[in-house]
């Protein structure tokens, strides 16, 4: 799965730390995330969509192999 919070995030201005904060988790699990090293949880990912104000296939895309 890849996603595009580091976009998102930039178009919304906010820091990782920034958006960590708001969904509750801390800025070095929003790094993994980012780097797609870490698969979040459906809670997790919706509380990322709502952030951005999207739905969450807009966030986080399935590749082939998922």
């Amino acid at each position: 799965m890849t996603n595009n919070i580091r976009v998102e995030r930039a178009i919304k201005n906010i820091t990782q730390a920034e958006l960590a904060e708001l969904i509750g988790v801390s800025r070095q699990t929003i790094n993994t995330i980012e780097s797609n090293r870490y698969v979040p949880s459906t809670i997790l990912a919706l509380k990322i969509a709502r952030v951005f104000n999207k739905p969450v296939e807009e966030i986080f895309k399935l590749e082939k192999e998922d």
